[in-house]
């Protein structure tokens, strides 16, 4: 068959993808096999592929066409999650550039606009998935608000209400005023930003004087409703019973005790605003304070401010420093650096906020998922993640699982007319219920009121690798006996909590067991600069475009190169061409075997016998090598290891000593043999290439219909001769230091060189003919004595000499020497005076002397080896 010049990814690609799907080879069904399972953690609906999605991905496709390769049954489920915040976010903006306001909707139009976006945007990520060869079974395609993932999540909060976990009160949230909803503890990240310290003076009320406070947010005084001080602090002893006036909207509040206040912070004397610190609203409960809410959802002000009504709060900051100086309360501005909590999804300023929630009780439902991690039952990859897992956990808040949104899984609770709600999984049983509930049996569903919010979005993908089964409505099917627990997940250290934990805690509630045996965490994609990449610093490639240039599979191993195990990954565009040139190399090898003319007529030439031997004991080897790598998720290593065979063993150094003789033939066992490593080769690389490797194992032989690489097992374990891998590790010396000769003295490769070996032990024959073969050699014999006017070298303890006489200019060549006798004769005067220099040998560190004493024997051995090889040509 002809091979074409060079190698073409797209076409490649797409022919293969094509040919993978249509034979069904991704696909996954309960059989008597091994499972091998990985839930793809769910990108956001809306989403487009990026860097990390590319590392993620690569990872799981390189584990599950490995496993299918070890006989396997893989099973890959792909799928999308609806991401509540940042879908109705998109929505919310896609209307008002239609000039419609999300306000003017009801819940039923807005969300069959949501459900319009989803359809037309969403998935696309996993259309991109395809392009770098993620061999998902898609028939299994899941999304978090699918009706039967959407059943899973209310039975699930019904279950935990029924069982007390969940409950529903006012608590300090954390509040997004650009999305209007809360989020939890784990979406809000804390930058650290140039602020001011207001001092404030508030006075005393009926009396002379005034207490200082400091505060960096003056526009919640508007909302403050005591001073705290501490009882220790004798600065404020005489306070005890005071009041004092809130300035501007001169309210009277008390001065409380409370040895929670630091003293040396600010001015020790703490204005107390409940409604929106979670500090001053532990105090304000404890101290039984009045609680004022000074903010509208949106960050406006409240009618309950009195001042700014309606104005954004960071306009009512500037202007009411402004009113504040104007009337005497300023004491001083200082400049002030603090972390200021942001929203993940929105970036907006988080504002702590009292408000009613639903919430999942934690501490108890978390202690199985923390001795699994502990004990090892499921285990973190790299381990140094452990440490980090167990502090959240035994940490560990309640769960705020309300958002307030329409775009979600509405929160299955309806509110009855006279007080009180009930919790069911439809309108039919909240129905039955309220009607048992308040005795009153012509209650209708119309006089029942469902709940407003959502459910956080990480409540429905905490039951992922449980949901995609229908584990939680039919916990006895085929699927889910069979596929769970999954082997293993792939993710990032920054959701190890968000989703991991919480998987772990919902496997161990609703299966009595773990959703899977292991955790691989890989790093974050940095720039040159170690900068998280991103759309606005504009340091973010699209992967896709790197794929049209490199190659999928020049991609992939680009960004596998250098991606060890939770390590974060330097990217540059160097690392897909390296993979770009590693397939052209694949190719190109194949194209020169193929090329070779074949004959039935010539005997197996020795040297082609060695080396068939030599590379099955070393594949052998590397087979040994490469499964403990996998074992331990050591992929990157991993692959240069298969990288490295491929390069420096297969190509440099098998394909040199087996080729024939320019226009001459190959023996035809030999060519077989060569073809057989091929594919030995193509097999250990298909995990990590599947599209060049699918391309020539289809072209090395003829291949029955719907026949595929990714079916054909993996090189297995087998015994491998240690001595043959070390004396062909002597030979590749040997020969590197015949070429190092020619390239020293200039001579040319046509030129046949006599080589003279001294040793008490001779190479096999063999060797000898490979040697003989690689390092252009015309006679090769052994010698009790050196020949004068040779180069020579060591390789071990045996000494090789090439006579130069006839190849090199002998007096040029004593030039050189004796310049370099002179350099070694200088070096070793230097080291000397050190050496001779009591002072520096009796003071210097012990190590620094023994260097400097290895630097002499080292030049004195030099000297006498080049005096040696000058005398020689002088007695010649």
């Amino acid at each position: 068959m002809e091979i074409p010049a060079k190698y073409n990814p797209a076409e490649v690609e797409d022919k293969w993808y094509s040919y993978w799907l249509d034979n069904n080879l991704f696909r996954s069904v309960p059989d008597n096999r091994e499972p091998y399972c990985v839930v793809i953690p769910p990108p956001n609906v809306t989403g487009v592929l990026h860097m990390g999605h590319m590392l993620n991905n690569t990872i799981q496709d390189v584990l599950v066409r490995r496993a299918k390769m070890m006989g396997k049954n893989t099973c890959w489920v792909p799928g999308t999650d609806h991401a509540s915040i940042a879908t109705e976010a998109k929505v919310v903006a896609k209307l008002r550039d239609e000039g419609i306001d999300k306000n003017s909707l009801t819940r039923d139009e807005f969300m069959g606009h949501a459900w319009d976006w989803k359809e037309k945007h969403g998935g696309i990520i996993l259309e991109q998935l395809k392009k770098m060869g993620a061999a998902c079974d898609w028939e299994r395609t899941a999304f978090t608000m699918d009706e039967s993932l959407s059943e899973s999540v209310i039975k699930v909060f019904v279950d935990l209400h029924s069982k007390g976990k969940i409950y529903r009160g006012v608590r300090m949230v954390n509040w997004d005023p650009q999305a209007k909803t809360a989020v939890s503890d784990e979406e809000v990240v804390y930058k650290e930003i140039q602020s001011k310290l207001y001092y404030l003076n508030y006075s005393f009320d009926g009396e002379d004087g005034h207490v200082t406070i400091a505060t960096t947010r003056p526009e919640t005084i508007l909302g403050d409703t005591a001073v705290c001080v501490n009882p220790n602090d004798p600065r404020y002893a005489n306070l005890k019973g005071k009041r004092l006036i809130v300035p501007l909207v001169k309210r009277s509040i008390p001065v409380i005790l409370d040895e929670y206040v630091d003293m040396e912070f600010g001015t020790g004397a703490l204005k107390i605003t409940p409604a929106h610190d979670i500090n001053d609203y532990t105090l304000g409960d404890k101290h039984n304070l009045e609680t004022i809410d000074i903010f509208n959802d949106d960050g406006t002000l409240s009618e309950a401010a009195q001042l700014y009504v309606g104005m954004d709060r960071f306009d009512v900051r500037k202007k009411i420093v402004v009113d504040l100086e104007e009337q005497g309360f300023v004491e001083k501005i200082e400049n002030y650096v603090n972390k200021v909590g942001y929203s993940e999804r929105t970036d907006a300023v988080i504002e702590p906020k009292l408000s009613m929630q639903w919430f999942l009780s934690m501490k108890e439902l978390a202690k199985p998922a923390l001795d699994a991690i502990l004990n090892e039952d499921i285990k973190l990859h790299p381990p140094k993640f452990v440490n980090t897992y167990r502090h959240w956990m035994e940490n560990v808040k309640d769960w705020c699982l309300s958002r307030q949104l329409w775009w979600g899984h509405r929160i299955p609770a309806w509110y009855l007319p006279g007080g009180g709600y009930v919790v069911a999984e439809n309108e039919e049983q909240a129905l039955v219920q309220a009607k048992k509930k308040t005795g009153n049996q012509n209650l209708a569903i119309s006089d029942l009121r469902q709940d407003e919010d959502v459910l956080d979005t990480w409540f429905s993908s905490w039951l992922w690798p449980i949901s995609v089964f229908d584990g939680i409505r039919n916990p006895h099917n085929d699927d889910i006996k069979y596929y769970y627990p999954t082997n293993v997940l792939v993710t990032a250290p920054e959701i190890l909590f968000f989703w991991v934990a919480r998987m772990i805690i919902a496997g161990y509630e609703y299966r009595g067991e773990k959703p899977f045996e292991t955790v691989y965490l890989h790093g974050i994609v940095r720039d040159g600069q170690r900068r998280k990449m991103s759309k606005s610093l504009g340091n973010s490639p699209d992967p896709l475009d790197l794929v049209k240039k490199y190659g999928a599979d020049g991609m992939r191993m680009g960004m596998l190169l250098c991606s060890a195990a939770g390590n974060d990954l330097l990217f540059d565009e160097s690392l897909p061409e390296q993979g770009r040139n590693f397939c052209n190399k694949i190719w190109n090898a194949f194209r020169l075997v193929q090329g070779w003319e074949v004959s039935s007529d010539i005997p197996q030439p020795n040297h082609s016998a060695v080396a068939v031997n030599w590379l099955n004991n070393l594949i052998n080897h590397k087979v040994d090598v490469l499964n403990d790598y996998f074992e331990k998720y050591r992929l990157s290593e991993a692959l240069m290891e298969v990288y490295k065979l491929f390069w420096d063993e297969f190509s440099s150094w098998f394909l040199e000593i087996v080729k024939p003789a320019y226009q001459q033939p190959i023996d035809s066992k030999t060519k077989e043999q060569v073809l057989e490593i091929f594919d030995k080769m193509l097999r250990l690389l298909h995990p990590f290439m599947p599209f060049i490797t699918e391309e020539l194992w289809q072209l090395i032989a003829v291949r029955k219909p719907g026949a595929s690489i990714m079916v054909v097992p993996q090189p297995q374990e087998n015994p491998f001769d240690d001595g043959v891998l070390t004396r062909f590790a002597e030979m590749k010396e040997i020969v590197a230091g015949i070429r190092n000769v020619r390239q020293e003295k200039n001579i040319p490769n046509k030129e046949l060189l006599p080589l003279l070996i001294k040793s008490s032990k001779k190479l096999s024959p063999q060797l000898e003919g490979v040697i003989i073969k690689l390092a252009g050699i015309e006679s090769l014999r052994y010698t009790e004595e050196p020949a004068e006017g040779s180069a020579g070298f060591l390789v071990g303890s045996m000494e090789f000499f090439i006579p130069l006489h006839g190849f090199v200019n002998e007096e040029e060549e004593k030039q050189k020497l004796q310049q370099e006798l002179e350099y070694a004769k200088g070096f070793l005067g230097s080291v000397m005076k050190k050496l001779n220099n009591e002072r520096f040998v009796n003071n210097a560190p012990a190590k620094v002397v023994e260097i400097e004493q290895n630097k002499k024997a080292d030049a004195e051995s030099k000297i006498k080896v080049i005096e040696e090889r000058i005398a020689g040509m002088k007695s010649k």
